[in-house]
């Protein structure tokens, strides 16, 4: 079942159920997969729903950040209930450990031996990761991999 189908399919669930913060949270996924669909005149697969489900999660944690810096308790516990809603369209985050193997082991498959390689070793783990790691995260792991 395609990421979307099961994205409508839990958005009548959370109707029935009466779960507003989830239908919330649910409803602007479906949005942003829309509009994304409509900026790019494509029909987006799987991987790149979760990309936008990804991109939407980060800007959640980051208004938590700010909201709890601000001292506002009740809209970063919102945001976080919004989080935990748009999570479960995610895969399994991988370990430390299996991100460090896949650096490794794509490090090994392309021949990278600098910094100048790391736009090949990130091209291969790309899509590899997504969803599953803070690419974020594994750049600056595979920039201390190449420099060591």
């Amino acid at each position: 079942m395609s990421l979307l189908i099961q994205l409508k399919d839990e958005m009548k669930v959370a109707m029935r159920a009466k779960d507003k913060v989830r239908l919330g949270a649910i409803r602007m996924a479906i949005s942003a997969v829309k509009q994304t669909e409509i900026d790019n005149k494509t029909e987006l697969d799987d991987a790149s729903i979760i990309g936008v489900i990804t991109k939407m999660v980060k800007q959640r944690k980051d208004s938590i950040a700010m909201f709890l810096e601000g001292g506002r308790d009740e809209l970063a516990a919102k945001e976080a209930e919004e989080v935990t809603a748009l999570e479960a369209f995610l895969p399994t985050p991988l370990t430390d450990d299996e991100v460090s193997t896949l650096i490794n082991d794509t490090i090994t498959q392309v021949g990278a031996s600098s910094m100048a390689d790391m736009g090949k070793v990130m091209g291969v783990l790309k899509p590899l990761m997504q969803g599953k790691a803070d690419l974020g995260a594994v750049s600056g792991k595979v920039r201390a991999a190449l420099n060591a």
